[in-house]
């Protein structure tokens, strides 16, 4: 694999006795800061965009209404 042009410099600089930058970085950079939570019930009721579409039980809100008529003669 190809190494950076930054890399190169950083590997350069410590080759000639001066301070490597990737010592000056915080220790947070390599920790993950976001906050992981579960999705609330309202993040699951917005989460469907489009409404009576098709959902899993079949019951998708919607109905046929059916008339017949039957002519005797």
């Amino acid at each position: 694999m190809a190494k950076s042009k930054a890399k190169k410099l950083r590997e350069k600089l410590v080759r000639e006795g001066k301070m490597n930058p990737e010592l000056k970085r915080s220790p947070f950079v390599f920790s993950d800061m976001r906050t992981r939570i579960t999705k609330s019930k309202k993040d699951h009721l917005y989460q469907f965009k489009h409404k009576n579409h098709s959902s899993w039980d079949g019951n998708d809100g919607s109905f046929i209404f059916h008339v017949l008529f039957h002519f005797n003669g």
